[in-house]
């Protein structure tokens, strides 16, 4: 630990041979952090551009993209930081401020996810009543309701962490996320709970309301004609393919800390890269925005 002015430093002792190799994980980190941005940004982009992708689906696709290119900043621009410093360290502070940011925004893909859901379940099988239901102003309260809710969770759990007395300051990570509380002098209770109750509400409760809504879905199509089926296919299929990637990654995040496994504990720096791949091959419409955005490019 290094601690002056009543600052408190955690080391992150995850990295590998972060000395000898430092300018080629800066550079490989530098190019995917980039790739994240344009590729996410570039869909973001079509959506707002086009007024035949301004339905709620492609709304919610554009703040799933948006979110994920803030998760990208909270952990890439620490990670470029470190790989040029002769110490991999962070103010507790800080970490708990990135602790805060990582899980919100993880909570806030799910609550996105759960509002697409809900999207598709309307739109499929209630059809006559989608424009009523899904109007701008639900849509905008679904989208306040997926920021504001994970927010207001983990306050109170990095609330409970900053008050915590720390004996070890040293964290086998790239990253803050929950192997903080390995910090702690003394397992908490409170923290243990509290973090439990978040992460059924933030977690479990969205991925149980999304099976819910999508087995749904399934049961409709299957008393409905090929045509139903085929729609239900191509504008479900992406959304559940980005929810199992999620919800791999939050398991994947409770077994690496919590057992102390040896997993390689990067998987979460790439996992932004998904979602614009899915959105872009999978979603016939923003493919063929794409398709006409790259080719226009090649003929000019």
């Amino acid at each position: 630990m290094e601690e002056y002015l009543n600052v408190t430093y955690i080391t992150f002792g995850g990295h590998v041979e972060v000395h000898k190799y430092r300018y080629l994980y800066f550079m490989v980190v530098l190019i995917v952090y980039i790739l994240i941005i344009c590729s996410n940004s570039t869909i973001v982009y079509l959506i707002w551009k086009h007024r035949d992708l301004h339905e709620p689906m492609y709304i919610f696709i554009a703040a799933l993209l948006l979110n994920s290119v803030l998760y990208s900043t909270n952990i890439y621009l620490k990670l470029l930081i470190d790989f040029l410093s002769e110490q991999q360290i962070i103010s507790y502070q800080a970490c708990l401020v990135q602790f805060y940011m990582f899980y919100t925004l993880t909570g806030s893909e799910f609550f996105v996810l759960a509002a697409m859901a809900y999207d598709r379940y309307v739109s499929i099988c209630k059809p006559l009543q989608y424009p009523t239901i899904m109007r701008k102003t639900t849509i905008s309260v679904f989208l306040a309701l997926s920021w504001l809710v994970p927010a207001c969770y983990n306050v109170g759990l990095a609330t409970l962490s900053a008050n915590q007395k720390l004996c070890s300051f040293t964290l086998k990570v790239i990253f803050c996320n929950n192997s903080i509380y390995k910090l702690f002098c003394v397992s908490s209770r409170a923290v243990t709970v509290y973090g439990v109750f978040v992460f059924l509400n933030v977690v479990v409760l969205p991925v149980l309301f999304i099976l819910f809504t999508y087995t749904r879905i399934l049961i409709i199509c299957y008393h409905s004609s090929g045509e139903v089926r085929r729609k239900a296919a191509q504008t479900c299929l992406p959304h559940l393919m980005v929810l199992f990637n999620y919800f791999f990654l939050v398991i994947y995040d409770v077994i690496t800390v919590r057992l102390e496994t040896d997993f390689p504990k990067t998987l979460v720096v790439y996992n932004p890269l998904f979602n614009p791949i899915i959105y872009g091959l999978k979603m016939k419409e923003i493919y063929k925005h794409l398709k006409k955005l790259f080719c226009q490019g090649k003929t000019n």
